[in-house]
């Protein structure tokens, strides 16, 4: 599972490399690539040959070659690029956001290998990433604290989200509008102005739209700790909308209409407008999550 998680995951990234590249670019040596994907040269190799299989690049003499654009489709979908761990680390979120787990409680490596169906050493290894999150804090004998969901944590975690996206922001904007990240953006504010014009009926689709455009501006940035840090920001965003249904519909018709600014304000490519209405949408988002994060520990009381 590991081994296909690194393959998968440089295998897109690989094709996001080609996305910001001309036709007939001779692309980086074995060496080079390794080093730019962090990953061994094997599976450079194997990214390589299974790439020029689909006819995206061709070997010229001792380089390759790009000869057309990587699609969409060309692209392996997310949950294959997830390893044990981190598909682990995505269910341990959705549990504890559902409100399965309260602050202050004990958590052992043990349980949640239980719980989770996983071994102890998976556990192991994606727990010191949420204590680092300030989710969880290690105690003795293999025992962690979850110190909780807090507005505090919403509103550092939201202050992160701005710079990791305002960064992965510039790595969008230097790509040809031909390329994939630009094709999607294009194609989700259609989907958004369909979803507005009969919001009452598929409001609940915006869960999904918001996923798919602030994931493919994270993963633009080709930074595997801006990408792994979308994932918490992804399960917080859930647990922000699903809590309490009748405001959900009130909320997502208003971030509609913030992303749609935001879509626009990225399509004219200007950094002010971007900024603006970027910062405005987070705004929102977090003081919405501070709301939610509050009546559930007063519902708690």
């Amino acid at each position: 599972m590991k081994s296909k998680a690194v393959y998968y995951r440089g295998y897109n990234a690989f094709l996001n490399l080609c996305s910001k590249c001309d036709l007939a670019h001779e692309l980086p040596t074995m060496s080079g690539l390794s080093q730019t994907l962090a990953i061994s040269r094997t599976t450079v190799r194997s990214i390589l040959a299974g790439v020029a299989k689909v006819g995206i690049i061709k070997k010229s003499g001792s380089a390759y070659r790009l000869t057309r654009r990587p699609r969409d489709d060309d692209f392996f979908p997310d949950v294959q690029t997830l390893s044990t761990s981190a598909t682990v680390e995505r269910q341990f979120l959705e549990w504890i956001l559902e409100g399965n787990v309260q602050a202050g409680e004990l958590l052992t490596t043990t349980e949640l290998a239980r719980r989770f169906d996983t071994s102890t050493t998976t556990i192991r290894e994606h727990l010191p990433h949420l204590q680092h999150l300030g989710l969880l804090e290690r105690r003795p004998n293999s025992a962690w604290l979850f110190k909780g969901v807090t507005s505090a944590f919403a509103n550092e975690i939201y202050e992160v989200r701005e710079m990791f996206e305002l960064r992965a922001m510039q790595s969008l904007l230097v790509l040809d509008e031909s390329s994939p990240p630009w094709k999607r953006i294009y194609d989700l504010r259609k989907e958004h102005m369909k979803v507005l014009r009969n919001a009452d009926k598929l409001y609940h689709h915006f869960a999904e739209l918001d996923e798919r455009l602030h994931r493919t501006i994270h993963e633009t940035s080709q930074n595997r700790f801006i990408v792994d840090f979308y994932d918490v920001i992804s399960m917080l965003f859930h647990y922000n909308y699903r809590w309490d249904p009748i405001v959900e519909k009130h909320r997502a018709n208003v971030a509609l209409k913030e992303h749609i600014l935001y879509i626009d304000a990225i399509i004219s490519r200007d950094m002010a407008k971007i900024e603006s209405a970027l910062r405005s949408h987070l705004n929102t988002s977090r003081e919405n999550l501070v709301r939610t994060i509050e009546r559930r520990e007063q519902a708690i009381l």
